[in-house]
């Protein structure tokens, strides 16, 4: 387990994180992870297995995501979607939301009706339970519990060079877009608040968002 302090790259006016905002940051992380991961884990097994009773395949889904400087890592989550699904359409949908194309179906911005879904992955998308797993990123380090969303490599070669801040930051368990918008926010406005973000970010700002976090997930609508 990393127990590196240095949560951030200098940002972009060249002002780094005050080293006790670091060492408190990381150590919230590592005690908040520690307990969900202690506490969560009947819940882990229950779900793991209904998961993998399903559809055919692994119950944990390990995934290279883009994090902090731009260091490729290894996410993890709970599977939601079908083994061998093709994600043509994803691709397609990003592009456009990043072309500034309104892309929203029935108020959502995410994929309608997407076939690779599973069952059990509808309810966990749902409720979020599908991105518990990455309490072990953020424990090892890789990740924080407040930051950007972390993309897919080809998300982030498509991402225009004035949203590159982002990568400033480690990548968060939850994040600014997720409590203003979730998903009725496409890829430009995410992008715009992961800048927003990391201009304005404070340790005040992270405990807002933590805060925020639970009754968004609560009123919440799939992602």
């Amino acid at each position: 387990m990393s127990v590196d302090v240095r949560t951030s790259l200098a940002p972009p006016d060249g002002r780094p994180d005050p080293l006790w905002e670091s060492v408190v940051r990381r150590v919230l992380d590592v005690v908040v992870s520690t307990a969900g991961l202690v506490l969560l884990g009947p819940v882990w097994l229950a779900l793991g297995a209904w998961v993998r009773r399903d559809s055919p395949g692994p119950a944990l889904l390990r995934q290279e995501r883009v994090g902090l400087g731009r260091q490729p890592f290894t996410l993890y989550k709970f599977r939601s979607m079908r083994v061998g699904g093709d994600d043509l359409d994803h691709r397609r949908l990003i592009a456009a939301e990043l072309r500034g194309e309104d892309t929203r179906t029935d108020g959502s911005t995410k994929l309608h009706d997407d076939a690779r879904v599973t069952r059990s992955g509808r309810f966990l998308r749902r409720t979020s339970l599908d991105e518990a797993p990455q309490l072990l990123n953020v424990l090892r380090g890789e990740m924080s519990l407040v930051g950007p969303r972390p993309c897919l490599p080809w998300e982030a070669e498509m991402f225009p060079a004035e949203y590159a801040s982002r990568f400033s930051v480690r990548p968060g368990l939850t994040g600014l877009w997720q409590v203003t918008g979730r998903s009725t926010v496409g890829t430009l406005d995410m992008l715009r608040s992961d800048v927003e973000y990391v201009r304005r970010r404070r340790l005040g700002l992270d405990l807002w968002i933590l805060l925020r976090t639970v009754p968004s997930l609560l009123s919440g609508g799939a992602r």
